[in-house]
């Protein structure tokens, strides 16, 4: 089936206590090994695009990869979306380019200043059929040219909500409950979410869609696969994946956005393959067993998001 927004999986999500996987893609084993493994569980799937990636990777040849895997999923539906998006020029090309989910970042804005943008590209994208992600509130961490001190992280006022919501349009909200950006996060305290935060917004923002950003959960064995085989990972700490199954099921976050945990994969890999043989430079021979790789952890987060198997339910929801 060809793209679809986010509009309808993100119903089916909040009514159904699920999430959708949100992957971050920059080349083709990434792009292949995510794929594969939702439609082995039968899961709707969101591909995301930073604006890292389209510089990396050029998004013609993203674009390309991404209508391969819609000939090759057998049907999944499938969100191309742009990560955040830190202006109004980037999601008008991304909204051309053909992207059918877009995210304006401008939660490092004044207030007002937060709505007017994420209003502009509203107008522009709902236009064209495309959905829109916004983000109140600031996440701690660091994510490509996203950068914010853990002293200056603000939660999601829920306060605020409804009227960002109502004022901006947008059809998602990004709020910050206490994850964080990268594989260091909770580096000086114990995990800990604030599911209070959470639910006061859901109350304030009865049927939107959420999500989390920074919520990768940096898995302790390929950490030590990491470290075994040459890594420097002192240190590196996620949200453990209980707390994000409960985010998920209980308190309408529908779309989840993993991207650490594929890149700690696929380097452990890479690198356990170079530690055992030092002599290879077939780039099937490492790059194969990493797309592997990713496929055995996205395979792991489906079930911890709750939404294998709902393929079926959003492909029938989007036809109808």
């Amino acid at each position: 089936m060809p793209l679809v927004t986010t509009r309808e999986m993100f119903k089916l999500a909040y009514a159904g206590g699920f999430a959708v996987g949100a992957f971050n893609v920059n080349n083709m084993e990434i792009i292949q090994g995510i794929v594969d493994g939702c439609k082995d569980d039968n899961a709707p799937l969101i591909l995301q695009i930073s604006k890292g990636a389209r510089q990396y990777a050029n998004v013609k040849y993203l674009r390309k990869l991404i209508d391969a895997a819609l000939e090759t999923s057998g049907d999944l539906p499938i969100v191309m979306h742009l990560d955040h998006g830190d202006s109004f020029e980037l999601c008008k090309a991304c909204v051309d380019d053909g992207f059918t989910s877009v995210m304006i970042d401008a939660s490092h804005l004044p207030f007002a200043e937060n709505i007017a943008l994420t209003r502009k590209v509203v107008e522009y994208a709902h236009a064209r059929g495309v959905t829109v992600e916004a983000e109140l509130g600031k996440l701690a961490g660091e994510e490509e040219h996203v950068k914010v001190d853990e002293r200056d992280a603000v939660y999601t006022n829920p306060a605020q909500a409804a009227e960002f919501v109502g004022k901006s349009g947008c059809d998602s909200l990004a709020v910050a409950i206490g994850t964080s950006h990268g594989a260091y996060k909770f580096s000086t305290s114990e995990p800990k979410l604030n599911f209070d935060r959470l639910a006061a917004i859901q109350k304030a923002i009865p049927g939107v869609p959420m999500v989390l950003h920074g919520a990768s959960s940096v898995p302790q064995d390929l950490v030590a696969k990491c470290v075994q085989f040459g890594g420097q990972m002192k240190g590196a700490q996620g949200v453990p994946e209980a707390m994000m199954h409960k985010a998920a099921t209980e308190f309408g976050i529908c779309k989840i956005n993993i991207d650490t945990d594929l890149r700690l994969a696929m380097t452990a890999s890479i690198r356990e393959v170079f530690a055992t043989n030092p002599k290879e430079f077939d780039p099937r021979k490492y790059l194969g067993p990493a797309r592997d790789a990713i496929k055995t952890v996205v395979k792991r987060k489906i079930q911890m998001l709750n939404c294998a198997g709902k393929a079926d339910a959003v492909r029938a929801a989007v036809k109808n």
